[in-house]
């Protein structure tokens, strides 16, 4: 899944910023308690988890994140 969100064109890099949480450690096991999440791979945006037990195609994971950042940014 990480690879999926590196490979994002340059434009889409600019706009996010990355966290991941490695699932060996305690904060990654708390990260994914608090999205609730039940399987790997999981995706969340804005803390909401919108992908899980699936790799989206690019392209929808791409419009996902520009639907986001039009909400949030709309009144700019």
């Amino acid at each position: 899944m990480a690879e999926s969100v590196k490979v994002l064109p340059q434009d889409i890099q600019e706009i996010i910023e990355v966290h991941e949480w490695d699932m060996r450690t305690r904060e990654g096991v708390q990260r994914f308690r608090e999205l609730k999440a039940k399987s790997l791979p999981s995706v969340a945006l804005d803390g909401d988890l919108v992908y899980e037990s699936l790799i989206p195609m690019q392209q929808e994971l791409i419009d996902e994140i520009l639907r986001r950042y039009k909400e949030k940014n709309q009144n700019e």
